[in-house]
């Protein structure tokens, strides 16, 4: 059969190639058109475009180039016409997604959507839009098969793949030799992997490392952005260290870390590593979110706990001596890391075990064959 992926960003290109994978594993003729990046193309997707054209975040920016993402839509509906898949698998990315979903079912191609919009957080009505337009929703977090039992659709909760990730990992037992560490602890800097979240956060994280001359920090960095974006922020601090497409490796050395809300933030939970999670974002696309957040949280560690397991730091709250603050609070020896491993005990155990992906390459091929 053949199969045509979508997923607008970096995560979603590590879980699309992972589920790739798994769908070889019971199709062995399978054959993979996508809109992604390097990891689906290893794993055998023909790449159409990378998701680097594609990674617009904030209402601001996405307004600012709308013009951009409608022709990339209409170019994406051409070529799935063209190829006329046996389905459509949509992974997250929403605005974009969401309306490939309705131009798909309007022209007759299955649409199954893995990883689902996070409509529960805002204008939770979508969720009325997957249910007419989607074939099948495989869900990642616990909580999303009781939100949408609120809508009458039935989800296949298939567990969450960033187990599978990590299951695989397999730490670099010299990469602290690599960096030229020395003997102090590290703490990771995480700003995210898109453009605008290095130049709204991470300018504040390395103001952070000036109050921590016991501590060494290593920034993790991604190689879908030009180095001359962190060079230019990273003028004034020689001393904080690199690694590149190495998050796993840098949260396994790490004592405590800052985080950008996002996948990363229940990655680094699932490590064990205590974090601040931080969030900033323009004045615009701030004030419209908070008007339309319908979650007490952001964080993906305090949504499954149900609770704040983390602290975050949104907005005007994400100054270097707020984040500083709540650093020092989860430093060894602190009641604060002993609370917050105790919360992510808890977040693993309502996440269950490995082997989301398998699961859901293998009931999409059961699926297609009824």
């Amino acid at each position: 059969m053949t199969y045509y992926l979508i997923a607008g960003e970096r995560s979603g290109d590590l879980h699309g190639a992972n589920l790739i994978r798994a769908i070889q594993q019971h199709d062995s003729v399978a054959t993979f058109r996508a809109y992604g990046g390097e990891q689906m193309e290893a794993a055998g997707a023909t790449l159409v475009r990378h998701y680097r054209e594609m990674a617009f975040m904030g209402f601001l920016e996405v307004v600012k180039n709308l013009g951009t993402i409608r022709r990339i839509l209409r170019e994406c509906q051409a070529d799935l016409l063209a190829h006329r898949s046996d389905v459509l698998i949509l992974i997250d990315y929403a605005g974009f997604n969401l309306r490939m979903a309705r131009f798909a079912k309007k022209h007759g191609i299955r649409v199954f959507y893995y990883i689902s919009p996070k409509v529960w957080a805002w204008n939770q009505r979508r969720a009325l839009r997957i249910k007419a337009n989607v074939d099948k929703l495989f869900t990642i977090l616990p909580f999303e098969t009781e939100f949408f039992a609120r809508y009458d659709y039935k989800v296949e909760y298939v567990g969450n793949p960033l187990l599978d990730a990590l299951a695989d990992f397999q730490p670099d037992t010299t990469f602290a030799k690599k960096l030229e560490l020395d003997n102090r602890p590290v703490i990771a800097l995480l700003p995210g992997s898109r453009k605008q979240e290095i130049t709204a956060i991470l300018p504040t994280m390395l103001d952070v490392t000036r109050q921590f001359a016991d501590y060494q920090f290593v920034l993790g960095t991604v190689s879908n952005l030009p180095t001359t974006l962190y060079d230019s922020l990273l003028i004034d601090y020689p001393n904080v260290k690199l690694a590149q497409d190495a998050a796993y490796d840098v949260l396994t050395i790490a004592t405590a870390a800052l985080v950008t809300s996002g996948t990363a933030t229940l990655e680094t939970a699932l490590l064990n590593v205590p974090q601040v999670v931080c969030y900033k974002t323009t004045a615009i696309s701030y004030v419209i979110a908070k008007r339309l957040i319908a979650v007490p949280f952001i964080s993906l560690v305090n949504l499954i706990a149900g609770r704040e397991v983390v602290k975050e730091l949104i907005q005007n709250d994400l100054t270097p001596d707020n984040a500083a603050r709540e650093l020092q609070a989860i430093l060894p020896d602190s009641l604060g890391r002993v609370n917050m491993l105790a919360g992510y005990a808890e977040v693993q155990e309502k996440m269950g075990e490995p082997g989301a992906s398998e699961r859901a390459g293998k009931k999409m091929v059961e699926a297609l064959r009824k």
